[in-house]
């Protein structure tokens, strides 16, 4: 891993061990937001199954009730009796936040409140539409559920995605490049200190030397005078 390229001191030294303990806590907070997502998006995923399947069988009656409501009724008395609804609905939307994620949740309300959800009469329609309307009615809460799951489960998964990549950078990346910078650091500084040491102790050595001539000069001279 490449080390960034900075001034081996010790200012830069502290600042990256900063550095380094704020990237080190951020990775584990960051690993520990992707288990949770991971764990809550597999439960979720769970859910969606079983409400999609149930969803599917619903729709599969509804589809065979039309059908069977159609052979059994002109094209144009059909479309007669389901011209004109008596019931109205609005879909309202809002979010949600799940770790992070501000998920949708929708809520479905009648506006009209009559108790009657067949916009005909039974006189000149069959039973088979009559059950098609009323499967229909039924699962359209469901359908809204599901479509609010499955939009979860989207978002979730980017997060998932998005929360992957940064804990990889950070554990791959931002921290070994710290680590190896400040490894650099110790190493040039602890060099420069040996460095010293040494020219320090060689102006000790020749401070000695003078010392010891000085020394004998001043023996000679005393010998001589005397």
């Amino acid at each position: 891993m490449a080390r960034m390229n900075v001034n081996p001191t010790r200012m830069v030294l502290t600042s990256l061990k900063k550095k380094l303990v704020v990237a080190v806590r951020g990775h584990k907070l960051m690993k520990d937001k992707r288990d949770e997502l991971m764990k809550q998006f597999l439960e979720l995923a769970r859910e969606n199954k079983a409400l999609r399947e149930n969803v599917e069988k619903e729709l599969m009656e509804v589809y065979a009730s039309f059908a069977v409501a159609s052979a059994v009724m002109s094209p144009q008395l059909m479309a007669e009796a389901l011209m004109y609804p008596t019931m109205a609905v609005s879909i309202g939307v809002s979010v949600r936040n799940v770790m992070s994620v501000n998920v949708p949740v929708f809520e479905f309300t009648d506006e009209e409140d009559t108790g009657n959800i067949y916009p005909y009469g039974f006189a000149g329609t069959s039973g088979e539409l009559d059950s098609a309307v009323k499967s229909l009615s039924q699962v359209f809460p469901h359908m809204l559920d599901l479509a609010a799951r499955e939009k979860q489960a989207d978002l979730m998964a980017l997060e998932i995605e998005k929360t992957r990549r940064r804990v990889n950078a950070l554990e791959y990346v931002m921290i070994p490049r710290l680590t190896e910078t400040i490894r650099y650091i110790r190493m040039k500084l602890d060099e420069n200190e040996r460095g010293n040491q040494t020219r320090l102790m060689k102006v000790k050595d020749m401070m000695l030397e003078q010392a010891i001539l000085e020394r004998r000069e001043e023996t000679e001279n005393l010998l001589h005078d005397s």
